[in-house]
């Protein structure tokens, strides 16, 4: 985001609108296909709308005005997200047999068939993650850059040189020596947050299946039985084409959530 700031700055442009909290206000993330039930899919957009400042907001508000570009953000409208919230849960839930995807309200309200903002197969095409949508040799690249420079040795040892936070992957450690190195403070170290995490998800949600435990990474390819492209044993970095989505269900009547086509 912070090198695609520049760029649009370059361009002369001044404000652009970003889409920070539709993924949390509508569980638009790949880790929701597991919700149990509407109660926890809920409580978990509120766990994650709740620490957006921690998260996405911070990087957005950081790399945009580090080049004086301004970013506003719609989805966080408190009228909004006041609708937006108020709709039954049951309605944001993933639900295959009824042919909806990952913030299906959301991109319902943008399917129309006599003007369409968008081509179908962009409209309905499975959610990626910032990170992984800028292509997923960014990713790979920068785990196999960690792992040529932090030893199985700096890892078992990890503990005992990050006492606060301890990084669990080489990926974390390399990141962590960095960080620490332009910012040595243990008053800063603990601005930082840390816990477990599956495609973004909160350490509670992490709970919602058994698998995710041991294969705790921010990727939304970390999402296994979920992501088209998702990791796996024998390929932990294979980059799987992705299929498109050539038909879709109408959306079934939702009570009380006033959206036309």
């Amino acid at each position: 985001m912070f090198l695609m700031s520049r760029k649009i700055k370059s361009l002369g442009v001044k404000m652009v609108m970003s889409g920070e909290g539709s993924d949390e206000i509508f569980g638009g993330y790949l880790y929701f296909h597991k919700a149990p039930n509407k109660d926890e899919f809920h409580q978990e957009t509120c766990r994650k709308i709740k620490a957006l400042h921690l998260y996405d907001c911070l990087r957005a508000n950081k790399a945009t005005s580090a080049w004086g570009l301004e970013a506003r953000v719609p989805f966080l409208d408190k009228e909004f997200i006041n609708v937006a919230m108020a709709i039954d849960p049951e309605s944001k839930m993933i639900n295959k047999d009824e042919g909806r995807i990952e913030k299906w309200v959301l991109r319902r309200a943008f399917d129309d068939e006599n003007h369409p903002y968008l081509p179908k197969h962009i409209l309905y095409r499975q959610k990626e993650q910032f990170s992984d949508g800028v292509g997923y040799s960014w990713i790979d690249g920068l785990k196999a850059h960690a792992a040529a420079h932090v030893t199985d040795k700096m890892m078992l040892n990890a503990s005992n040189i990050f006492p606060h936070n301890t990084p669990t992957t080489k990926e974390a450690y390399y990141y962590r020596m960095i960080f620490e190195r332009f910012f040595p403070q243990n008053s800063a170290r603990l601005t930082v947050p840390g816990g477990a995490s599956v495609a973004c998800s909160t350490a509670k949600a992490v709970e919602w299946d058994a698998a995710w435990k041991n294969n705790l990474d921010p990727s939304g390819r970390a999402a296994l039985g979920v992501h088209l492209s998702a990791y796996d044993a024998e390929t932990p970095f294979d980059n799987k084409p992705s299929k498109i989505v050539e038909s879709i269900p109408l959306m079934m009547e939702i009570p009380g959530v006033a959206i036309h086509g």
